[in-house]
């Protein structure tokens, strides 16, 4: 399932340009990673890391969560570098 998502993500990003790296962890789910323009469901450390579950990031990468939203209502959690995670929303948006 996240392979899906995250061949979608690869989608999306053919023709924007994402610096940094940014991972979605979604558990037992499994991870994404977004890093050098590619996004993958191998594990890394990464400069920005997204606690989300498997069915908030689907709502999330559609739009249908906002993600300060998400953040206050603790659907989301943010820790590294909170300007890769700024930048994420430019890229979804």
């Amino acid at each position: 399932m996240l392979q899906e998502i995250a061949e979608g993500i690869q989608k999306g990003l053919a023709d924007k340009r994402f610096d940094g790296s940014l991972k979605f962890d979604c558990g037992a789910d499994g991870v994404i990673v977004l890093a050098d323009n590619t996004a993958t469901t191998q594990d890394r450390e990464t400069d920005c890391t997204i606690r989300i579950s498997r069915d908030n990031l689907g709502k999330l990468l559609t739009g249908k969560l906002n993600p300060m939203t998400g953040v206050m209502m603790g659907k989301l959690k943010i820790s590294g570098d909170m300007g890769v995670a700024m930048k994420l929303g430019q890229l979804l948006g």
